[in-house]
């Protein structure tokens, strides 16, 4: 596994609560699905050079594009699953739906 800062550079980031039971069998599960991106707990990533802060990894899932842009909760959740195989590309489009993204974000939460 590379660190963080490497994947940055390279491929996404999502960076998810590592001491939360939840979000990293949340993670697991998703690195089991393969989305082409680096899935690292907030506390073992550089969150400087990813410009994300720790309040904002512990407040949600982040999703760090490699560009910088970050996307947070479902979006960053459907990010992620576009990045995957089918029919996970499919999911995530799905999340992001008017009506749909709606729902997924109070489901987030």
């Amino acid at each position: 596994m590379t660190s963080a800062s490497e994947a940055a550079i390279r491929r996404p980031v999502l960076v998810f609560d590592g001491d939360c039971a939840f979000c990293t069998s949340s993670a697991h599960l998703l690195e089991r699905i393969g989305p082409e991106a680096e899935i690292v707990a907030w506390q073992l990533a550089d969150l400087d050079e990813l410009g994300i802060t720790a309040a904002q990894a512990t407040e949600a899932v982040r999703w760090v594009e490699a560009d910088g842009r970050v996307r947070s909760g479902h979006e960053a959740i459907a990010a992620a699953l576009r990045t995957a195989g089918w029919p996970w590309r499919i999911a995530g489009r799905l999340i992001l739906l008017p009506g749909i993204s709606a729902l997924a974000a109070v489901t987030y939460r």
